[in-house]
Order: C-alpha cells, then sequence, then structure tokens
C-alpha cells in the first residue's frame, strides 16, 4: 500500500500530463476553469492547496493572480518548479510548500482572496476528522466572502467504473466494493492509493458548517467513464462536440449529474 504522498512521488509527470492526456480528461480541466472564471474574484492571493505540479496555478497565474502553492508529493513540488520557470509565470509565484491541507497552520486566518483544493487531494484523507479539519484549515485561511473551492472524486462515479472498465475486481474483491459502497473508503490494497469517495449530500455537509455552499458541479457530468465515445466526439465531430459541450454547461450542475460525476466541485463562500 502507497501513502499518498509516496503514490504522488512516483506517479510523477503522469500527473501533469493528466488533465491534458484526452479529450475526455480535459472535462475536468475545461470546466473546473469555466467556474474559476465565474467565482473569482478579479485579482489577489490564491492558495492552491493539493496543487500537484501546478497546472491549475500557472493558469491562474498568467490571468494575473499571485498564488502559493501547497502539496504533500515533493516530486510533483519539483515538477512544478519547472513548468513554473517554463511558463515564465514566476514572479506570480509567492510561495511553494510541501505540506498536508489538513494543516495549513503556516498561514494565518483569512490570509487568501480565494483558497483552491481541486483534483481530489481532500478524497486522500481516510477518517471523517480529519477530512473535518481539513475543510475547517481551507475555510479558516480564506478572506470573509471570498470563494473557496474544492473537487472531490466521486462514490457513485467509482461504481460505474467497476461495472464498465474492471468488473473482475467486483468479484476478486468483494469487501473493498461492499466497503465503498456502504462509507465510501478505499484502503489502497490494489491499484490506487488509500481515498475517500464522496457522495455530493456529504461533501456539502462538510462546507455548510463554516461557509455559504453557492453551487455544486459535476465536473466529467453525463459523459463519466465514457472516456471513447467523449474523445471520439471530440476528434471526428467537431460540430457535435460545440453541441454537446453546451448541454454539459447545462446539465453539470443538475444534483443528480453531480452525484454520479467522476469528480464533484463545490463553490462556497467564507461566512
Amino acid at each position: 500500500m502507497k501513502t499518498p504522498k509516496k503514490y504522488y512521488d512516483d506517479y510523477g509527470l503522469e500527473e501533469w500530463k493528466r488533465l491534458v492526456k484526452e479529450p475526455y480528461m480535459k472535462l475536468e480541466l475545461d470546466t473546473t476553469i469555466h467556474f474559476l472564471k465565474k467565482y473569482l474574484p478579479k485579482q489577489g492571493l490564491i492558495l492552491d492547496a493539493g496543487s500537484g505540479p501546478g497546472r491549475y496555478a500557472i493558469m491562474l497565474a498568467k490571468m494575473g493572480y499571485n498564488i502559493i502553492l501547497l502539496d504533500i508529493s515533493p516530486k510533483q513540488l519539483e515538477i512544478g518548479k519547472l513548468e513554473i520557470e517554463r511558463s515564465g509565470v514566476g514572479s506570480k509565484i509567492k510561495n511553494i510548500i510541501e505540506g498536508t491541507i489538513s494543516d495549513l497552520s503556516v498561514f494565518k486566518d483569512g490570509s487568501f482572496d480565494a483558497v483552491l483544493c481541486l483534483g481530489g487531494a481532500l478524497s486522500h484523507l481516510i477518517g471523517e476528522p480529519e477530512r473535518k479539519r481539513a475543510v475547517s484549515e481551507l475555510i479558516r485561511v480564506a478572506k470573509k466572502g471570498s470563494p473557496i473551492i474544492v473537487s472531490v472524486i466521486g462514490r457513485l462515479a467509482v461504481m460505474k467504473h467497476e461495472l464498465t472498465k474492471n468488473p473482475r475486481e467486483i468479484e476478486e474483491h468483494p469487501d473493498v466494493f461492499e466497503k465503498i459502497i456502504g462509507e465510501g473508503d478505499y484502503e489502497g490494497k490494489h491499484d490506487f492509493t488509500p481515498s475517500h469517495f464522496f457522495r455530493a449530500s456529504e461533501l456539502e455537509y462538510l462546507f455548510e458548517r463554516e461557509a455559504k455552499v453557492i453551487e455544486m458541479i459535476g465536473l466529467e457530468g453525463l459523459a463519466t467513464h465514457h472516456n471513447k465515445e467523449n474523445n471520439e466526439l471530440y476528434e471526428k465531430q467537431p460540430a457535435a462536440w460545440k453541441i454537446w459541450w453546451k448541454m454539459h454547461m447545462k446539465t453539470c450542475t443538475e444534483p443528480s449529474v453531480v452525484d454520479t460525476s467522476e469528480h464533484i466541485m463545490i463553490i462556497c463562500r467564507k461566512k
């Protein structure tokens, strides 16, 4: 079993490539960017907590924001430093910190104009007390009224993945499958690092205790785990893809679509 730190150290450049690897993967990136543009302030200092190699940080730096990156994986931060240098946005990157989202004590209360935790870092905290602590920390370091934007891995989409992509695992590891269904927890014994997979209502509950929930989004939406079909539409039928994208943007906030999406994003404001 690999810890999240070890897993992402070993994953290396694949995490940098992940969001642009194919049109299906870009759904997560493009949908996230759409809502960042909608909710972020026009300028300011942003914390990218669980930044990985900085794909979002670099894009936001190019848009004029000042960014601090924080991640548990030194390898991912090392890749991030190289990509930041290549991108020429070093002046907008105010710090790069190795650390965990459940302990942001290096930052004072109300330090940031926006706080991001994208891609699923919150899903790698096993145990509800640690997840609650991380959520409290993400909210604490935001200024009053500032957006807190977090995405996690959806539980129902994991069930769909097992059926469509890896049905043998259901029979070979029924205990693992049943624990994910019941509790959302995966102990990391097989292909992935320890994770907690969320229902939308659970994610909303975690944040609504200390922040006002504004919107929830299914980042892959109705395309979840239809990689092949999504990619073929994008590559072979660009006109149809444009229609599909518009439909995706209209439906990705529907509660049923949010709850069944591969990644679920919540947008809040600090009370």
